[in-house]
């Protein structure tokens, strides 16, 4: 497996921090810091846990979290690292400037990345850029777990649901079962199908980009194979959405109408949520075999 690093520098394991290698001086800096990040941040902080909670379009988010910890856990402090005071503290003020703007918009997207913008300040400010450059994986990892603005998920959801009710519709008029399609509204003789947002793949694109992200990072070896593996999220989640919606249909029309709702629908859904993890994982062995074809010396595990 190749290690989640930008670099080949020595590291060593994030417990092995210890408190006297940071003089009184170097600690006050960063507890102020740290305290004006708590003041600053408490409260989108809060409503990012409560749409993690309780939005299932961001639920992934309470996964993404503690994986971007591990990430960061495992990858260690390099030895090499060298803070630096002055960018963190630009980057610092720059984070409290937009959570500053977002709080008086309203508007909770920028709010939320100013939490993230912050936390690469103080890693900044305490370990410098190698150390952000070693952790850029955790970082990424992080920065995904933000729920994306609502004006972008209702542009990318609408060119989603059209092309998941085509894809849906062909396969159901390839069963041969009468059908009508106009919008993202499908009719069958026994009932109306409406391709929602949440069956468009939309909502399991957020997951599965940052599965693709955490793949390629781990696996593969190049930016181009990572970039090749995160590309091919959307036709998956395309793919595997108008699976769904055939497989809707199919049970409607030839088992029993009460499978296109309720918890039989929602089975559906996980179904092919794992499926759509399986078939990435696919793809992230193809890609790396390719790599090793293609570029043998960037993989190191």
């Amino acid at each position: 497996m190749v290690a989640p690093t930008a670099s080949a520098a020595p590291v060593r394991p994030v417990s092995a921090l210890a408190v006297r290698e940071w003089p009184l001086a170097t600690w006050l800096p960063v507890c102020a810091a740290a305290v004006a990040f708590v003041l600053l941040f408490a409260s989108p902080v809060s409503t990012l846990f409560h749409d993690w909670m309780h939005d299932d379009d961001a639920n992934y988010g309470l996964l993404l979290f503690p994986v971007a910890v591990w990430l960061a856990w495992r990858t260690g402090l390099r030895t090499d690292m060298a803070p630096d005071r002055r960018g963190g503290t630009i980057i610092l003020v720059a984070a409290t400037l937009i959570r500053l703007l977002g709080s008086i918009a309203a508007e909770f997207f920028s709010q939320r990345f100013a939490i993230w913008l912050a936390i690469v300040g103080l890693i900044v400010f305490c370990f410098g850029w190698r150390q952000v450059r070693s952790w850029w994986l955790p970082l990424i990892v992080l920065l995904l777990a933000i729920p994306l603005p609502a004006l972008f998920i209702n542009q990318l959801a609408i060119p989603l649901q059209f092309r998941a009710s085509r894809l849906g519709t062909a396969m159901i008029h390839w069963r041969h079962i009468p059908v009508r399609t106009q919008g993202n509204v499908i009719q069958i003789p026994e009932a109306l199908l409406f391709v929602a947002e949440a069956c468009s793949g939309l909502r399991s694109l957020s997951a599965l980009v940052a599965l693709g992200v955490l793949l390629g990072g781990m696996y593969l070896g190049t930016v181009v194979s990572r970039i090749v593996l995160v590309a091919l999220v959307v036709p998956v989640a395309v793919l595997l959405n108008g699976v769904r919606i055939f497989l809707t249909a199919f049970l409607i029309h030839f088992v029993d109408p009460s499978l296109g709702t309720g918890l039989a629908h929602e089975r559906e859904g996980m179904l092919m949520f794992a499926a759509a993890f399986a078939i990435l994982g696919g793809c992230t062995a193809v890609v790396r075999l390719v790599e090793r074809k293609v570029a043998p010396g960037a993989l190191h595990g």
